[in-house]
């Protein structure tokens, strides 16, 4: 058993390490940058450069390199070695100041929308300096910003930390009209809940469409999956623990505070959940997990799958943010406290994210928005595309007579009964939990359920720091021009709840009486990513991140088209993936099953069999299945050549949805069908039977 206090952080370049090895007067102005954001001068730079790359060649480190989060989704890292030349043909290690703020990787092969032409290469990372660096595999890593060499944003670090910024701004005006505060700054936490699936290696292999697309194109369901809800919370298996022990050991060292593990609800899928971070180093560690759970998944002969909806008529995977508002001093601004009617600055804050959640629940809803979450929202095992807010009974009451004016009696906290004599009694909580709702809050944070689980949690937290931020700045516009802050406060909170009220729902966001309510309250149901990415791009919804410095409007429209490249690429490359298999594995495999079905057919007839009932009706289905596959394979093929003729990527994307979409699902159908009929060693596919329950 590993000593895990003395393992935390132990590859981590931490504030204890920072304390311990830089000089005093360079560590309170390091320190002093962080708190307060000023400028970092070269002399201090260079201490800290030195200082952490004796540390990191103590440990082993031979590189280093700016870690930055381009608009792939994914990481980015270019890796060089400490070394440098010396005089007679010698070598010593350095590591400069300049080297550790700024890099310059070519930029000329990362996505930008439009921003740079591809011969414009030049782009630059910049040293996070709010999240520490770390070491992995011998290199030394710093959490950077990666911009282009004309300043705009190209990754989702910077718009993520001007978001940060913008939050604080607002909510410590708002702070300070309450009175004095020993808070100076305000940060938004977040703890990402990862869901993902685990399978053998071997069975991957042999899935084409998983290793191209990270989901089954083709699969019959099996006969037995999810019904009994016998794998959630159930005993881990033997090579699940294994991975999750050592995946935990990992992220333990880096600092990342993995607390909870457990099975899911789909066969073979599983989660873990961290400790609330602030919300950028939250991010940092939320990518270093998934990560890592692929690369540690390869060593126990395991594939992670992190896609949205691996497995058709199973469970998919989501990604549920935590999200809260702290101030430095460690308030929750959220957390209500024993008398939440009384308590004011709460209610203020609370209404705050309620108009937010209403005035952007379109921005809400692009946030997101992909190929792969489009197969699970709305899925019965995940909030629809509609964005709603769920408060529970309590709060709902305390809302309702504030707005009303009507007396608030309370709900007397009181005992949970259980019928069980040896187990303790406990408070009962005032008000159940919703797994059905988009943004549900659950007693001091909202959790926002509709992430997907490859997802960033850049972007979604980029939106939501921004639209309370704007929320906030509103309140205060008009509290700060009053007299009677007391009475303005009361008519805000009543008037905000008022307005804003029909984005709460407390009820079974899954119904179809859900989907009839909200349209005639007249909110937004944008059930697909085509849907959806539009509203980016609406007057409204850039004007809101422009006035707070979270985007230029070209970045808003360089992501936009980012956005809907991603989408056509994602259903171009399932597509061929289909046309591929349908071509070489699985019309062979009709082939080759129909033929030893006619020559069992042809010999039986040849014997003077009569009854022959069970071969020619299997012929003549599989026949007929047959000629349906390559009808449905031509006209997905000729949708595919249609493509070529768009122009505008909305248009396409459309059409990508609209016809490319549509005849992948007709071809899947006759697939599916087939697998059910041509035997087993003949079927060139492991099954979904095989792949979910391959891990013992």
């Amino acid at each position: 058993m590993r000593d895990v206090p003395s393992v935390f952080g132990s590859m981590v370049f931490n504030d204890a390490v920072m304390r311990a090895r830089l000089p005093k007067d360079t560590y309170k102005a390091l320190k002093k940058t962080i708190s307060q954001g000023t400028h970092l001068e070269l002399d201090v730079a260079n201490v800290v450069a030195s200082a952490m790359k004796d540390w990191a060649v103590e440990k082993g480190a031979t590189h280093f390199t700016h870690w930055f989060q381009p608009m792939t989704g994914v990481t980015a890292e270019k890796h060089d070695s400490f070394l440098s030349p010396q005089e007679g043909g010698g070598a010593i290690m350095e590591f400069s100041g300049k080297e550790l703020v700024r890099g310059e990787p070519d930029a000329s092969s990362f996505p930008s929308g439009g921003l740079r032409a591809t011969f414009e290469a030049r782009g630059y990372t910049v040293w996070d300096i709010t999240s520490y660096a770390f070491l992995k595999d011998g290199t030394l890593y710093i959490p950077t910003a990666f911009c282009s060499y004309s300043g705009e944003a190209l990754d989702k670090k910077t718009p993520l930390l001007r978001s940060m910024e913008a939050m604080d701004r607002q909510a410590m005006r708002i702070l300070r009209l309450f009175g004095s505060t020993p808070a100076q700054r305000v940060i938004t936490t977040v703890g990402p809940e990862q869901e993902y699936f685990l399978i053998d290696q071997e069975m991957y292999r042999r899935r084409p469409d998983l290793v191209y697309t990270g989901r089954t194109l083709f699969g019959a369901r099996p006969p037995k999956g999810q019904e009994l809800d016998d794998h959630y919370f159930g005993s881990l298996k033997p090579r699940v623990s294994d991975f999750m022990r050592d995946l935990e050991e990992s992220l333990w060292e880096l600092g990342v505070y993995a607390k909870t593990k457990h099975n899911e609800v789909a066969p073979a899928q599983h989660e873990l959940a961290p400790i609330f971070g602030t919300t950028n180093i939250a991010t940092d560690h939320n990518q270093l997990t998934m990560e890592l759970m692929k690369r540690i998944a390869s060593r126990h002969g395991l594939v992670c799958l992190l896609h949205e909806k691996p497995f058709a008529g199973i469970n998919g995977s989501g990604k549920h943010n935590n999200w809260s508002i702290s101030t430095d001093t460690g308030v929750n601004l959220l957390e209500p406290g024993d008398t939440p009617y009384e308590n004011a600055q709460f209610l203020l804050f609370l209404v705050a994210v309620i108009k937010a959640v209403d005035d952007y629940q379109e921005l809400l809803r692009v946030s997101v928005a992909s190929a792969g979450n489009d197969h699970r929202l709305g899925a019965n095992e995940a909030p629809p595309a509609i964005v709603s807010m769920f408060l529970g009974d309590e709060l709902m009451e305390i809302l309702t007579a504030l707005e009303t004016g009507a007396d608030y009696h309370g709900h007397q906290q009181y005992e949970m009964e259980i019928g069980a004599t040896v187990l303790p009694h406990f408070p009962k909580d005032t008000t159940d939990r919703n797994r059905t709702s988009p943004f549900a809050f659950t007693g001091n944070k909202f959790e926002f359920r509709m992430l997907g689980s490859a997802f960033s949690i850049a972007g979604p937290n980029i939106v939501l720091n921004t639209v309370v931020a704007e929320s906030l700045r509103q309140f205060a516009d008009i509290l700060e021009n009053t007299d009677d802050f007391k009475g303005a406060l009361g008519d805000l909170i009543r008037e905000t709840i008022a307005a804003h009220k029909r984005i709460i729902f407390n009820g079974n966001n899954y119904s179809d009486e859900w989907v009839q309510e909200a349209e005639r309250r007249g909110l937004s149901n944008l059930k697909t990513t085509v849907d959806a990415l539009p509203a980016l791009v609406s007057r409204k919804n850039m004007d809101v991140f422009i006035r707070h410095h979270v985007f230029s409007e070209s970045e808003i429209r360089s992501r936009y088209e980012i956005l809907l490249e991603n989408y056509c690429k994602t259903l171009h490359i399932e597509a061929l993936t289909m046309v591929d298999l349908v071509n070489r594995e699985i019309i062979p495999a009709c082939i080759a099953y129909q033929n030893k079905l006619a020559g069992l057919l042809a010999t039986k007839k040849a014997c003077g069999a009569y009854d022959t009932a069970l071969e020619e009706q299997r012929l003549e289905r599989l026949s007929g299945l047959s000629a349906c596959l390559l009808r449905r394979l031509t006209a997905l093929e000729s949708a595919l050549l249609e493509t070529k003729k768009s122009e505008d990527q909305l248009s396409l994307a459309r059409f990508y949805r609209s016809e490319i979409f549509s005849r992948m699902s007709e071809l899947r159908l006759v697939v599916d069908e087939l697998e059910t009929l041509v035997a087993k060693e003949d079927w060139p596919l492991p099954t979904y039977g095989e792949m979910l329950y391959s891990v013992n």
